[in-house]
């Protein structure tokens, strides 16, 4: 008689009110916000910080909504935006200290933030921000790594006893290896093959040269390529926090680009700044016993690198007492007797202890701190685009150890408060592992995205209007029914998106005005396929459940060929393209769910458990 158990009845109706309860916060909308946050990371704001922020907002009299503590930082809301830029002027006499961001945050209640509520974030075409698209240069990396291998051969050859006469690296990609005798690289061949295998080694043995080139496998290139990449987003990511800006998207495009998003940053100056920056922080001794005046005439001794410091030339040795690696922590400040600008360094990454065992040997020597920037320039060639790298390193401290140095210390010299804030930010971050270039860079108006939203909704919104009418009209109540079950569609597929985390871009919106069209598609079968039953005389009871039955085989292939569609957008697009797949793969779950099972209750609401003699679906002709 087409009814469901009361336990079924209670439980779907239960799962719906949830969905309800985690979609509801979209409907809250955002306010003008500001984020403060630490300028040392992990480190918790607490309610004193909380009193200087209000102390300077009451005292200059700026309007807010309230101040809290919100995942170790101050989040203070306004009404408007105005009032949040003249804010933002304000709090930067905080100092830096603290890292102050404009941010747009949800209006939800704190209830719903409470039980893990929270609206879809906006994505870029919908916020506004500034998108940058970054080339890494990958195949810097693999040279160095062959590089590095060559040094492994020789030990590996040379524990095995076998002579050979020559290791190098090939122009175009690849290590050769020469050995004395055909003996010898028989035994090379053995060692190689086996203790690295992700090269393909082949042996030439002509004209008295025995020689064997390896040539890296394309898995393991692969495997450091994407290696690589990944690293590159680590970086970028920890950047973007320290720039202070929520909600950004860094994300792999292709082989060795990355994408990096950042809603509601509209100067795009410093993002730029700091994101395409590979830069690096060296330590090394100053060569006292040697006239650097000399060296500017060519004759640089061995184990030396001429710089200039200050207009002065000043040699240094190459050995490196301490890298940018070792840091785990770096803030700007200002020296408390000159007022000058520097840089506070906790170290704790490795290292730290032959650098405190070399200041101890040094004291009254002096140490120099080299910064090293790799600056990309693009050039055209026949209509085709070529970046060159190149390195520039400058002296910016050289200072007389006084002590043996520890794990903190500080770094003066530093030209302006800017240089030095950037400087921290970046030792912080750490260093890129491959040069990268910034080959495009788009600025998107919030006007766009308002209008985007707006033109979006009104899709969604004609869309849903026009199906419900017509499925009234064609269908009556199995109609109305549909109808319910497709709301019910577009709040399940809200509230998992939203509970994923996801980001709603125009194409996920796009996703969504399709997944209402074939959430309505599947009931649309269903009712013809009960039309057809009816019309084969059966029961309208009977009707009603082979419809449902037979119809989902049908409905379940449909879904299947889209869901592997989409899997496959999502493997293979870009970021907006990955956001339609998103979207376009949750909604092929809750249609299923809806247009199933929710308006199979619907109908067993309005007919089960009783008799039925006509089923109020529209006209059905008789055979």
């Amino acid at each position: 008689m087409n009814k469901f158990p009361i336990w079924k009845n209670i439980t779907l109706v239960v799962i719906f009110v949830i969905a309800i309860i985690y979609a509801l916060p979209n409907v809250f909308g955002q306010n003008p916000a500001i984020q403060i946050s630490s300028s040392t990371p992990g480190l918790a704001l607490t309610n004193s910080d909380v009193d200087k922020v209000r102390s300077l907002l009451t005292t200059s009299t700026v309007p807010y909504n309230s101040i809290e503590i919100a995942n170790k930082n101050i989040l203070v809301r306004f009404s408007d935006a105005d009032t949040q830029l003249h804010a933002k002027a304000l709090l930067s006499a905080l100092g830096n200290n603290y890292i102050i961001a404009l941010n747009l945050e949800s209006a939800t209640p704190a209830w719903l933030l409470a039980i893990g509520a929270n609206p879809m974030k906006l994505g870029l075409d919908l916020q506004g921000g500034v998108n940058f698209l970054l080339q890494v240069d990958v195949d810097s990396v693999v040279q160095t790594r062959e590089k590095g291998y060559v040094r492994d051969i020789g030990e590996a050859l040379r524990l095995a006893k076998a002579r050979y006469t020559n290791i190098s690296t090939l122009h175009d990609g690849g290590i050769s290896v020469q050995f004395n005798s055909s003996t010898d690289m028989d035994q090379g061949s053995n060692i190689l093959g086996q203790q690295f295998a992700d090269f393909t080694w082949v042996t030439n043995s002509h004209g008295g040269v025995y020689q064997m080139t390896g040539t890296m496998s394309a898995a393991a290139l692969q495997k450091i390529k994407q290696y690589t990449i990944e690293q590159t987003m680590m970086t970028l990511r920890r950047r973007v926090n320290e720039l202070g800006v929520s909600e950004a998207v860094v994300q792999q495009e292709g082989q060795d680009r990355v994408s990096v998003d950042l809603p509601g940053v509209q100067d795009a100056a410093q993002a730029k700044d700091i994101l395409g920056k590979t830069a690096t922080l060296e330590f090394h001794m100053v060569d006292m016993d040697h006239d650097a005046a000399n060296a500017v005439g060519g004759i640089v001794p061995a184990g030396d690198t001429l710089y200039m410091s200050e207009g002065r030339p000043v040699l240094l040795k190459n050995r490196i007492v301490l890298s940018g690696d070792s840091i785990t922590n770096a803030a700007s400040t200002y020296d408390s007797s000159t007022g000058q600008p520097i840089v506070s360094i906790r170290l704790g990454g490795g290292g730290e202890s032959l650098f405190e065992e070399i200041t101890s040997e040094n004291i009254g020597k002096s140490m120099a701190t080299v910064y090293t920037e790799t600056k990309s320039t693009q050039t055209t060639i026949k209509g085709e685009n070529k970046i060159t790298y190149k390195k520039e390193s400058r002296v910016i401290n050289i200072a007389t150890i006084q002590s043996a140095l520890g794990t903190n210390f500080q770094i003066s010299g530093l030209s302006s408060p800017a240089e030095a804030k950037n400087l921290a930010l970046l030792l912080k971050a750490g260093s890129l592992p491959a040069n990268m270039a910034i080959i495009q860079e788009r600025t998107v108006g919030p006007s766009m995205g308002k209008r985007n939203i707006h033109l979006g909704m009104l899709s969604i919104e004609v869309g849903f209007i026009f199906i419900v009418i017509f499925m009234i009209f064609y269908y009556e109540l199995f109609g109305l029914s549909a109808d319910i079950g497709l709301f019910v569609n577009l709040v399940f597929l809200i509230a998992l998106l939203s509970l994923l985390g996801g980001t709603l871009t125009f194409p996920g919106i796009a996703g969504i005005v399709l997944t209402v069209g074939m959430a309505v598609d599947y009931n649309v079968l269903i009712y013809e396929r009960i039309r057809e039953e009816l019309r084969n005389g059966m029961s309208p009871h009977a009707a009603i459940q082979a419809g449902y039955d037979r119809a989902f085989t049908t409905i379940l292939d449909a879904n299947l060929v889209s869901l592997i569609v989409a899997l496959i957008l999502f493997a293979l697009g870009s970021g907006p393209v990955k956001g339609f797949a998103i979207t376009l793969t949750v909604g092929l779950f809750t249609s299923i769910i809806s247009s199933v099972t929710y308006t199979r209750m619907f109908i067993n609401w309005m007919y089960g458990g009783r008799h039925v003699k006509r089923l109020r679906i529209g006209k059905v002709r008789e055979k």
